[in-house]
């Protein structure tokens, strides 16, 4: 019953949150555009894991330490916690835009509702870290109250932010499930000259329940799972670059197509990649590789 109440609520924002997202989303994606780099820094390519994702623990726990502290009446202690916290959380508000930069749909209505609700509780902690300072060595009542409300705003934004990973699914592995069977199994492709695959373009092919995105370079078969590990996108529909790359056509990951290594964000994970070869009588199979 809470739950659905919780849902009804967030939704209930969509009247703002749909129109701040698409502006903050056309900034956020042409802003990050330009330096590609420093996005998939933040995103975390690196990393084969969310960034924003680590960053976030940071800062709720250290603001926690906030109120133990003025509990404990140990107001030196507070302040030096609370600018600690405040610039943990503008670390991970900048992972976090950086994946917002490519955020769809509901996931980025919620995603607005979190930041928005992030951006809040920072202004309260901004405000209450001047307000201890301007009370040294004496506290402020002042600024401990607006800690405290600070971070239960803190504290709906992240229940927030788990819907959009957990509920929404934004920046999870679209892979994650999907098994690595050794067995070969007989390939479909959507197109043939003959016998023969088309080469140097993508083609869309079958393997069993998936699907496939094939490029032929002579007589090697390159292939990936055709589902984008990022958001889903499919990659048959995307763009062959340098012959080696196959890039998104929804937010542009590029990954390599002899073993599927992610080059670009926004995606971090890695796209299952598999072998192909002829059929003994003619046709194809395929096999992911290990």
């Amino acid at each position: 019953m809470l739950a659905r109440m919780l849902v009804r609520l967030m939704d209930a924002q969509g009247f703002w949150t749909r129109p701040l997202g698409d502006l903050a989303f056309r900034f956020l994606h042409w802003l990050f555009g330009l330096m590609p780099a420093i996005r998939d820094l933040l995103i975390g390519r690196w990393l084969g894991h969310p960034l924003h994702a680590v960053l976030t623990d940071a800062p709720i726990g250290i603001l926690f330490l906030v109120i133990v502290f003025d509990v404990l009446g140990n107001q030196g202690a507070a302040t030096v916690t609370l600018a600690v916290g405040v610039l943990a959380m503008l670390a991970a508000a900048l992972a976090g835009f950086a994946d917002y930069a490519d955020t769809d749909g509901k996931a980025r209505e919620r995603a607005t509702l979190h930041s928005s609700l992030m951006l809040l509780a920072l202004l309260g902690y901004l405000i209450s870290l001047a307000l201890r300072l301007g009370s040294n060595p004496a506290p402020s009542g002042g600024g401990v109250l607006l800690s405290v409300l600070s971070f239960l705003v803190l504290s709906a934004a992240a229940y927030v932010g788990g819907d959009v990973v957990y509920v929404l699914g934004n920046m999870v592995n679209r892979h994650a499930f999907r098994g690595a069977g050794t067995k070969w199994i007989a390939l479909e492709p959507a197109e043939l000259a003959g016998d023969e695959i088309p080469e140097g373009r993508l083609v869309k092919a079958k393997l069993d329940i998936n699907q496939l995105v094939l490029v032929r370079q002579g007589e090697q078969i390159l292939a990936l799972h055709d589902t984008c590990a990022h958001a889903g996108g499919p990659l048959n529909e995307g763009r062959l670059i340098d012959g080696r790359l196959v890039e998104c056509p929804w937010h542009a990951s590029r990954y390599r197509l002899s073993d599927g290594l992610v080059v670009q964000g926004p995606s971090v994970y890695d796209q299952p990649s598999y072998e192909v070869r002829r059929r003994e009588g003619g046709g194809w199979e395929a096999r992911r590789r290990a």
